[in-house]
């Protein structure tokens, strides 16, 4: 009986949340029939490229009937928020996945509708969203890495652009991508230990800390960029890491060349993914470190050292932050030009909120943004008029509904941005 009670608690959906969500499901059924189906041609085909260009890929074209394709998705999503709303407590705790379905096959629909009578490279896409994703999720884990430790850090967009121009300056007088790696690495904690001491010692507001290092990393790679790097072209050519495929793997049909055929900033963006989901949930370093940054009294009366676990977390970031940097120079274009990086570490911050501070919900943020760019960019190419701006509107609108508590609330760390006071010092 027990059991049962606890099972009802856990799958209890309140009931503004349930008719909520039961009605966004029915009007993106609406939607996809009222502004899709009926805009398109009855014998109507659209086309999706299953193999982007310079992949191998053994997959035909997908071709198939758009009006009969919308009207399905349509039907489906109305099904699914009417069973939402009929029954007492719809989908219960599997609410959040039915929307990502919802939003996957409205997505589709878009696609669907926006290709009709023309052809749409849907690997290429895949493959150009992965791209994009890729410095947005590396700056969403360094800003996991610092936010689960307390300590807030909105200088992710200083220590990119600052990895970003060491990269291509070292790399290019040395050499070597990987030495110009490093140092794009290293540029990050320097800026992370100035951060660190002034948010930690000295306990200054920690975003006033970390606007005042955006600021100078602006200025500083503007002024370096535009007196040496533009004047002396041999300062600013590195090259660029280029793809390793991995035999067997990039084989497999349409994944296989997306996910196995790319440079060493993709595999280690997963590879990073993996190690700071084991480390901060399945580790005692893991435990230590979001102890300090949910309760760091409680976490020093155990014996653990707050400050110096605040300190290793602003590092691992910044170093996070300074590799992502590199990505534009080094992984990228293979130069450096002034504000490179384009607000994609306050971007990254985003993310990480939509993440809900999970190194894979932050993962699935990056690709939201980067499909959304990259779809701008294919939708010109299609002729579509929609402004692009309103495209790339569209993660920010989600984090909003996300952070308004719609998908769920994100759980902040609670003693995020809160200097620690240790007792009797």
């Amino acid at each position: 009986m027990a059991t049962t009670t606890l099972r009802r608690e856990m799958e209890y959906v309140a009931p503004t949340r349930q008719r909520v969500m039961g009605g966004i499901f029915v009007a993106a059924g609406l939607i996809i029939w009222w502004f899709f189906s009926r805009a398109v041609e009855p014998d109507a085909v659209t086309k999706f490229g299953m193999t982007s260009g310079g992949l191998k890929s053994t997959m035909p074209d997908l071709v198939i009937p758009t009006q009969l394709t919308l009207n399905i998705l349509a039907i489906a999503c109305v099904a699914l928020g009417i069973y939402q709303l009929a029954r007492p407590q719809g989908f219960g705790r599997r609410t959040n996945l039915v929307l990502g379905l919802v939003a996957a096959m409205f997505v589709l629909a878009f696609l669907t509708w926006a290709a009709a009578g023309k052809s749409l490279n849907l690997a290429g896409l895949f493959n150009s969203t992965l791209s994009k994703a890729v410095p947005l999720t590396l700056g969403a884990l360094s800003g996991i890495l610092c936010e689960r430790a307390g300590v807030i850090n909105i200088a992710i967009e200083g220590m990119m652009l600052m990895g970003a121009m060491t990269g291509a300056l070292v790399g290019s007088i040395t050499g070597s991508l990987w030495i110009g790696l490093l140092a794009a690495v290293l540029s990050g904690l320097v800026l992370g230990l100035v951060h660190g001491v002034l948010a930690i010692k000295y306990k200054t507001n920690q975003i006033i800390s970390g606007t005042a290092i955006n600021i100078f990393a602006t200025g500083l790679t503007s002024y370096v960029s535009a007196r040496f790097m533009q004047s002396y072209q041999e300062l600013n050519n590195p090259g660029t890491f280029g793809p390793w495929e991995i035999p067997g793997l990039s084989s497999i049909p349409f994944f296989g060349p997306i996910l196995f055929n790319n440079n060493v900033f993709v595999y280690s963006m997963f590879i990073f993914l993996f190690l700071i989901q084991f480390g901060l949930f399945y580790t005692r370093w893991g435990l230590r470190h979001r102890a300090v940054g949910e309760h760091p009294r409680a976490a020093d009366t155990l014996g653990i050292n707050v400050f110096r676990t605040r300190y290793i977390a602003v590092f691992l970031g910044s170093m996070m932050a300074g590799f992502a940097g590199g990505y534009f120079t080094l992984g990228a274009v293979g130069r450096f030009d002034e504000v490179m990086t384009a607000g994609r570490g306050f971007i990254s911050l985003a993310a990480m909120l939509f993440g809900n501070y999970m190194p894979f919900g932050a993962f699935g943020a990056g690709l939201l943004f980067g499909f959304t760019d990259a779809l701008a960019t294919r939708l010109a190419i299609l002729g579509v008029r929609i402004p692009s701006q309103f495209l790339l509107m569209t993660p920010y609108i989600v984090t909003m509904v996300v952070l308004a508590g719609v998908v769920g609330r994100a759980q902040v760390p609670a003693a995020d941005g809160v200097p620690y006071e240790k007792e009797g010092g």
